[in-house]
């Protein structure tokens, strides 16, 4: 689902006359359209299929490196997201660390990150964020785990209420064998260099 521009614009209008504001001042003539476009971008996660970037994997058996099959996780570290809290509709962002222990197929690592957009981009809660990436991955790829970080910034946090601008949430998600405390804990070492 496309998110409605003409009809954002005139909702962004009338939420500058309801603060006081005369949005036919020449600043703010054009904002309504801008907003607009920024959520057509922050929103186009909204009913997008997050497990079709996992669609195409690869046999680690008869695939391109049959001689390389992997003995323990994959890890990618340091994804840059983005995301808009659904409490206060303000921007959280910060970094995803994933890790998957793989069966006999893989999928490409450049998959991962899309994962995370998709899901990104839509009204979230960190904490849902990270459960709905796990999920995607233990149900779409051949993994006997999954384990997902995200270290994150909350513009809900450092601009309102108490002001923390140096505070960050940190949420993990685990499935299969990372739920195992010792397996989780070594790997959340690895992926964080002991930051989580």
């Amino acid at each position: 689902m496309a998110v409605d521009h003409e009809r954002v614009s005139v909702l962004v209008r009338e939420l500058l006359v309801a603060i006081g504001e005369d949005p036919d001042r020449p600043g703010l003539r054009a904002t309504p359209e801008r907003v607009a476009e920024a959520y057509a971008e922050f929103f186009a996660g909204v009913g997008e299929d997050a497990a079709a970037p996992l669609a195409h994997t690869i046999s680690v058996s008869r695939g391109p490196a049959p001689d390389t099959l992997p003995s323990g996780a994959v890890m990618l570290r340091d994804i840059r997201f983005r995301s808009v809290c659904e409490h206060h509709l303000l921007p959280f962002a910060g970094r995803a660390h994933i890790a998957y222990l793989p069966g006999e197929q893989v999928v490409g690592l450049g998959a991962l990150p899309r994962v995370i957009d998709i899901l990104a981009a839509r009204p979230q809660v960190q904490e849902r964020l990270g459960e709905q990436i796990a999920d995607t991955l233990a149900g779409s790829l051949d993994t006997r785990g999954v384990l997902v970080v995200l270290d994150a910034v909350h513009e809900c946090v450092t601009m309102r209420g108490g002001r923390q601008s140096a505070a960050s949430t940190v949420t993990i998600a685990a499935r299969g064998e990372f739920t195992e405390p010792a397996a989780r804990a070594e790997v959340i070492a690895l992926l964080t260099g002991g930051a989580a």
